[in-house]
């Protein structure tokens, strides 16, 4: 049986955790900053999880 491949768009934004849990950047940090609060911008740049309901389909993608 040949090796599973990765979607490489999903291998570019998502990154597995130590503990396992996948993480994920926010979205809506692309453009139209300046009617958003700077609490709003300041939390879009941390990193998020990805869900529990989402996380088998990721997975799946990134052949883990």
């Amino acid at each position: 049986m040949p090796k599973m491949k990765t979607r490489r768009g999903a291998a570019k934004r998502f990154k597995l955790t130590g503990s396992g849990r996948i993480k994920r950047n926010k979205a809506n940090h692309r453009h139209m900053l300046i009617r958003r609060s700077n609490k709003a911008k300041r939390k879009m740049r941390q990193a998020g999880i990805v869900s529990n309901a989402d996380r088998k389909l990721v997975k799946a993608m990134l052949g883990i």
